[in-house]
């Protein structure tokens, strides 16, 4: 069948339909997220169960390997719907392998006792996740030559190497493996935006489906946060502090929420309406695929404070260098983030949101010989100050320009 275009409607490539300017998130899409949810929860217990530096580095290139799965099949899903037949059985054997990912993430580093081996189990499942993306956006690129090259191009010289880096990290294993799996991500990382220069043959057909899929995948990380609160206390009996704890820890996430939705979220829809083709798949590349790794790692790093103030949230002892850390710089990594995001999408810098960045990062050293929940209260109200702060003077400038 030949391609049918014209007027924003949808077109037809073989047995694939494209996506058009007005495609949204589909429901399949949403399911597909679910699988992220409980990996974005083990990437928090192997930084929990580590309890150190290193060992959330370590967790942070599993979360970068499950993220740039997800961006994978964002920008799929951009060019084809998800909810189709051939799309949709592709997409359902990457969830089981992202689930296998998630199973075998505490055995990322050390492998447990009995059963397969966990960082081969982890790297083979990571595989087949990205040789399916690579299939899938074959099939979606029929009839798209420029496309299907690109698609290629980008697997020969990022995925492969990176995937075979991964492997030899995994049998090596000890601290080698650490930094084997760091330089494999990086080298995906790079030589993905390298290979992409100036848009290179990448499509980008919806600003409204892609916004709101970087938006949804924020809230997941958020729900993480919120999921961080019952964890810390969930066998514990209930009491005045925990009330109290919960609620402020609850209005973190809702302060973190607002920060990025309610202020910055749609400017980047808008950005990527005024734009169109090369300029548009750059924006989309370096504002969401790239810069919205620093906000969600800054929301999975702040969780896991919330954690573990939370599991402490009775104790008159200080909160201590770990939580203390997790918390301010996870919260200080989100804010700067969201800083990067508003600048690409033609923001002004946000300075009050680069100081407040910084008063966390800073406040590290005084919030870890405080008690746990003093610390919580502190990072509300920074954050509940800068965003009062910043909303203050937008509305001078409303009044002031009318």
């Amino acid at each position: 069948m030949q391609e049918r275009s014209g007027g924003g409607g949808r077109r037809l490539i073989g047995q694939v339909r494209t996506a058009d300017d007005t495609a949204r998130v589909t429901t399949f899409e949403l399911f597909f997220d679910l699988v992220y949810v409980f990996a974005f929860t083990q990437v928090s217990r192997l930084m929990a169960e580590t309890h150190s530096a290193f060992g959330i580095l370590q967790a942070l290139i599993v979360l970068g390997l499950l993220w740039w799965t997800w961006c994978a099949y964002s920008w799929l899903a951009n060019q084809a719907p998800a909810d189709q037949g051939v799309l949709r059985l592709g997409m359902s054997v990457a969830m089981i392998s992202v689930f296998v990912i998630a199973l075998a993430i505490p055995e990322a580093y050390e492998d447990l006792p009995g059963g397969w081996f966990g960082p081969i189990v982890l790297v083979v499942a990571y595989t087949i996740v990205r040789l399916v993306h690579m299939a899938l956006y074959l099939v979606a690129a029929r009839g798209d030559r420029a496309l299907a090259m690109q698609v290629l191009r980008t697997q020969a010289v990022a995925m492969a190497p990176a995937a075979i880096l991964l492997l030899i990290g995994a049998l090596i294993g000890g601290a080698a493996q650490t930094w084997i799996w760091l330089a494999a991500f990086l080298w995906d990382v790079v030589l993905t935006y390298v290979s992409s220069r100036g848009g290179g043959g990448w499509r980008l057909y919806s600003p409204g489906h892609w916004a709101e899929r970087y938006g949804l995948v924020v809230i997941l990380a958020l729900g993480e946060s919120i999921v961080a609160i019952g964890v810390g206390v969930a066998r514990e009996p209930i009491d005045g502090a925990i009330v109290l704890g919960s609620a402020l820890a609850v209005t973190l996430a809702i302060l973190l929420w607002s920060a990025y939705f309610a202020r910055i979220a749609p400017a980047g829809e808008r950005e990527l309406e005024r734009r169109a083709e090369a300029a548009r798949v750059v924006l989309a590349r370096d504002a969401y695929t790239y810069a919205h790794f620093v906000v969600v790692a800054g929301i999975i790093l702040a969780a896991l404070g919330v954690e573990d103030a939370m599991a402490h949230i009775t104790d008159a002892e200080p909160f201590g260098w770990f939580g203390a850390a997790a918390l301010g710089g996870g919260i200080a990594v989100y804010v700067l983030g969201t800083v990067v995001f508003a600048r690409v999408v033609g923001m002004p810098w946000q300075w009050i949101r680069i100081v407040a960045a910084l008063a966390m990062a800073g406040a590290i050293p005084l919030l870890a010989i405080v008690t746990p929940m003093v610390a919580l209260a502190a990072a509300v109200v920074v954050v509940a100050l800068s965003l009062a702060a910043e909303g203050g003077r937008r509305a001078r400038a409303r009044a002031r320009w009318g």
